[in-house]
């Protein structure tokens, strides 16, 4: 690959691109390629509903959710979907900051939101280079500057003619194969390991459970059960922004979800509201909506969210055997036993009184010395994972023009 120029007077090309090919791209517009898909399931024959996810692209919603949640009642006025139509939910997100735009890949035809709008070509085109191009940012300008004004902010608003009126730029056929598998090869190479990663968080699943339950539980084992009020107790002390001394403050959204990874922090001077305290050793965990698995280990002093506990471990157990142990089944299923629907918390008088069996500190060390490896193999496997999708990101934003 080399870099080229972008544009040489009206012809496009774009910023990378493979050596054999050095021919503008056409302009044309979306219209020319592909029309609005205005099919409709009016007998309400097809069941199969479809979700347009921003990270996972078109999948069932018995997938999604695990349950349908349209019924045959209320889908006459869905838009059916073969293979290789293309869906726009406009709904933004972090991932789909102008919605996602996603390919249907089952041989099994579906049924979408009316919500959504979807579009199949109108002639013979390359399927797979058009996926990667609405996953780049391509098209982000156009929808930015001809969506309506005062629209929803969580959704973006356009006329159907305006989005086909949308210019695109189109290289070969050739060139657009050779687009479409090298990035299919990258994503292969994605996929395989993401699927490490969770195959090692998997393991470490089964870890806890055999050191924190089954083993505990064994006729021989070394352990001793305590209320977790005897292991651990809340740091009750606070914070106060308007103070001279400045820490690194953790909200919710700086713990990755059930990796225990920080993310970032913010400077605690820059905060209005009264914050937790959390010394060098504290452990961690996200009380608001527990079952999101936000535990962290405080490496160092900080503050953190009032929706944050950090647990001071007592005598009984090693510091990083109780972050461990917050991660495990056991503890979390008593975390969620929670107040409130919309909002649930975790609540103190529920955790405080669960027993649970702790082994000796020669033990506690034997295991803590276990996981830390898993989790260093966990780390640097998500690290690599991360640079790979940097890595396709970054070609996506200068493959395409």
């Amino acid at each position: 690959m080399e870099n080229v120029s972008s544009s040489n007077g009206l012809e496009k090309r774009p910023k990378l691109r493979f050596p054999s090919f050095d021919e503008p791209w056409k302009s044309a517009l979306l219209s020319d390629y592909f029309s609005k898909n205005i099919k409709k399931n009016a007998d309400g024959a097809i069941t199969n509903v479809i979700c347009n996810s921003a990270k996972q692209g078109l999948i069932p919603q018995r997938d999604y959710f695990d349950k349908y949640i349209a019924n045959s009642d209320n889908t006459d006025g869905y838009y059916i979907i073969e293979t290789n139509d293309f869906v726009y939910n406009p709904r933004k997100s972090t991932d789909a900051p102008y919605g996602p735009i996603s390919s249907y890949k089952y041989p099994e035809a579906g049924i979408v939101s009316p919500l959504y709008l979807c579009f199949r070509a109108k002639q013979e085109i390359n399927p797979l280079y058009f996926e990667w191009y609405f996953r780049s940012s391509a098209w982000h300008r156009y929808i930015y500057m001809s969506g309506d004004s005062g629209a929803r902010h969580d959704r973006v608003s356009i006329k159907d003619e305006t989005f086909f009126a949308m210019p695109i730029n189109i290289p070969s056929a050739q060139e657009q194969d050779r687009i479409a598998l090298f990035l299919n090869a990258i994503e292969q190479r994605i996929e395989k390991q993401r699927s490490l990663v969770e195959a090692l968080k998997k393991y470490k699943r089964g870890l806890l459970t055999y050191a924190f339950e089954e083993m505990t539980l064994s006729d021989d084992a070394d352990s001793t059960t305590y209320l977790f009020s005897e292991i651990a107790q809340r740091r009750k002390e606070k914070y106060n922004p308007d103070c001279n001394v400045e820490y690194p403050c953790i909200e919710l959204e700086h713990i990755e979800q059930g990796t225990g990874r920080l993310l970032g922090s913010v400077s605690s001077k820059t905060q209005s509201s009264i914050k937790t305290v959390a010394k060098n050793g504290d452990v961690l965990f996200g009380k608001l909506r527990p079952y999101l698995r936000k535990f962290a280990f405080a490496e160092q002093d900080i503050v953190c969210s009032s929706e944050i506990w950090a647990f001071v471990p007592s005598k009984y157990v090693i510091p990083k055997y109780l972050y461990y142990l917050v991660q495990t089944e056991h503890f979390l299923r008593v975390a969620n036993i929670s107040s409130g629907t919309k909002m649930p918390r975790a609540e103190w008088a529920n955790i405080e009184k669960e027993p649970f069996d702790i082994p000796y500190i020669p033990n506690q060390e034997k295991v803590v010395s276990i996981l830390e490896a898993v989790d260093k193999k966990i780390s640097v496997s998500g690290d690599s994972l991360r640079m790979l999708l940097n890595f396709r990101d970054g070609l996506l934003q200068q493959l395409f023009i």
